[in-house]
């Protein structure tokens, strides 16, 4: 007897080899292949005689074997069947005395030589499709089937037996084998339902089950696989069912559950309890270029009380284009540094990266405080200078891509951690910027290895003095604030899969236009160029971003350099055009950004 922990090799019909095909799948116990639901059913319920169909629609057909044979043609080798109804003139319903016969074509069908055996009972389902030219009769390509063996043509078990036709029939999707299909999965996944043992253990509480009405779940397993005869399809497809929505709350349920759990640990983690005074609003107030919308201030009073508490904040910050984003995560960067920690902003491309550092340098710099950008292009001297200022606790503001979580990367005293654009971004990339922070001294050999080459240009001194943590246990985690300009659903996902609290800017700054989005076909791209040239004439700025679907990057560097030649030379001429992409070397970059 089965058990829902037993390995899957263990199911008659798979064996060690299919397990390992289904290992690829995620299925390595029979819990797992019963959690391998259908992606889709069929109605295989239209039981037709012969006699009775009708060009074009699905049918399932009982029939019996008259002919068959196998082709070899030049393209291919073709394997032909011919059934006809069954004489039984005494049978009620589904069978007649007529001698209609139907041809069924399999394409490549050299597997199915020998298959078949005149007077045999097959169940065959398909589409109808009319005679071809000359001919009389009806035909299906490529039938689903079965061999109704041991079974006569008045056995009222035949149909009800089958697996294939005269039901409901589930669909899987096929692994990677050419034997693992979806006709298999049906076989395997009904052996082990029939297998099981009926006291397998129900984890969702039967007080939660009865006030929600689950039905129990060996049921639900065999319900979402096996539908009975009272399920109607329409339900099945939209996973309406008693069954489906049993095994849609189970999911959800634990989902949670694992959510609430690892919430439980996260608060349960020593965080950095920073304190925001009178001195520290003053420093915020100072950077800020205009006045804070309502929901800038509700967002930051959000990100305040969670610096403040001595647990991890875990945060996203999610809001559209212009909003400002940007401008608060820097207020929570101000927080961290005036407490003697250092923040880290984190951005998916350098050019977003280098946007960050510039807006950062513009409204931080004049107050003194150090920030610096580190990039995988720069060259490599001023990596490790920069990386000398960071270990060093020199820059209190570190912004950049990926290279911040190289293992050469280590900060003196890490508090924040800001991601931008986090789904671009995994999970253990951002674990490993929150884990950069030093546990002691920085060591002589980490300073020298840095030092050695012409020191990148910062403010003479931070205003206040860096802290260097004491060796611990368990060091306290910075915070993390995870900023994204994608709406819901994406941002739904995130919360749930990340672990995350939602902030929302919902407001835009005063006297910012609202964004008009319009789809235009390429056929009318002169209209879209007259537009830009139009504006350009008012003093405003447009920039074309260039994507290219699934290319290269280097055919997509290509393709953008192609199309802004294009743009200057032809299209544009009167204008100044730039142009910006990741192969550019840092310099040019910070150029054509300034330019900008």
């Amino acid at each position: 007897m089965l058990q829902l922990d037993t390995a899957v090799q263990y199911v008659k019909g798979i064996g060690p080899r299919l397990a390992e095909v289904l290992a690829a799948k995620g299925i390595s116990t029979v819990e797992d292949l019963l959690y391998y639901l259908p992606f889709r059913y069929e109605d295989r319920m239209n039981r037709r005689r012969i006699a009775e169909l009708q060009p074009g629609e699905m049918a399932t057909i009982i029939a019996e074997v008259r002919t068959s044979a196998l082709f070899r043609t030049k393209r291919m080798p073709l394997f032909e069947l011919t059934v006809g109804d069954p004489v039984q003139p005494d049978t009620p319903g589904l069978f007649g005395p007529t001698r209609s016969t139907l041809k069924c074509l399999w394409f490549h069908g050299t597997y199915l030589k020998d298959r078949f055996q005149p007077g045999q009972l097959v169940a065959l389902y398909g589409k109808v499709e009319a005679p071809k030219m000359g001919r009389s009769r009806l035909q299906i390509i490529n039938p689903q089937f079965e061999i109704l063996d041991g079974h006569d043509a008045d056995d009222a078990d035949a149909l009800a037996q089958s697996l294939e036709v005269g039901r409901i029939v589930p669909i899987y999707e096929s692994a990677g084998s050419g034997k693992v299909t979806s006709r298999w999965f049906r076989k395997v996944i009904h052996r082990a339902l029939q297998d099981l043992n009926p006291e397998i253990v129900d984890a969702i509480p039967e007080a939660v089950r009865r006030r929600m009405r689950l039905m129990p779940r060996r049921d639900a397993f065999w319900q979402a696989h096996w539908p009975p005869e009272s399920a109607r399809l329409e339900d099945l497809l939209a996973a309406r069912t008693p069954a489906q929505l049993r095994l849609i709350f189970e999911e959800l349920f634990f989902l949670e559950l694992g959510l609430e759990l690892k919430r439980k640990r996260m608060r349960a983690l020593p965080g950095i309890g920073f304190a925001v005074d009178d001195r520290i609003r003053q420093a915020v107030k100072r950077i800020l270029p205009f006045h804070p919308t309502a929901a800038q201030k509700r967002v930051l009073k959000d990100i305040v009380n969670d610096m403040q508490a001595p647990v991890p904040m875990r945060r996203l910050l999610q809001g559209d284009v212009g909003s400002g984003k940007t401008i608060v995560a820097l207020e929570a960067a101000i927080i961290a540094i005036e407490n003697g920690y250092q923040a880290a902003l984190m951005a998916p491309t350098e050019i977003l990266a280098t946007q960050h550092y510039l807006s950062a340098r513009r409204m931080l710099e004049q107050a003194g405080y150090r920030i610096v950008l580190l990039t995988g292009s720069l060259e490599p001297s001023r990596k490790r200078d920069i990386r000398r200022h960071i270990a060093q606790g020199n820059a209190q503001l570190v912004i950049g891509t990926h290279a911040l979580i190289e293992e050469k990367v280590e900060f003196a005293n890490l508090g924040l951690v800001i991601v931008d654009e986090q789904h671009r971004f995994g999970v253990l990339q951002r674990m490993r910027l929150m884990r950069k922070s030093l546990t002691g001294e920085v060591s002589e050999d980490k300073v020298s290895e840095v030092s050695k080459d012409k020191p990148v240009a910062l403010p003479p001194k931070p205003p206040t003095q860096m802290k260097l943590p004491k060796p611990s246990d368990l060091e306290p985690q910075p915070d993390v604030l995870v900023m994204t300009a994608t709406p819901i659903p994406r941002t739904l996902a995130l919360t749930l899969y990340g672990d995350l609290d939602v902030s929302i800017l919902d407001e835009l700054p005063p006297g910012r236009s609202p964004i008009v989005t319009r789809r235009i076909s390429g056929e009318r791209a002169d209209e879209v160029f007259a537009f830009v040239r139009k504006q350009a004439a008012a003093g405003h700025q447009a920039y074309v971003v260039y994507p290219v679907i699934e290319e290269s990057e280097e055919k997509e560097v290509k393709a953008a350099t192609k199309m802004f030649e294009e743009i200057r030379s032809k299209i544009l001429p009167d204008l100044h055009i730039g142009l910006l992409h990741g192969r550019l070397d840092a310099d040019r970059k910070d150029l054509v950004m300034r330019q900008f």
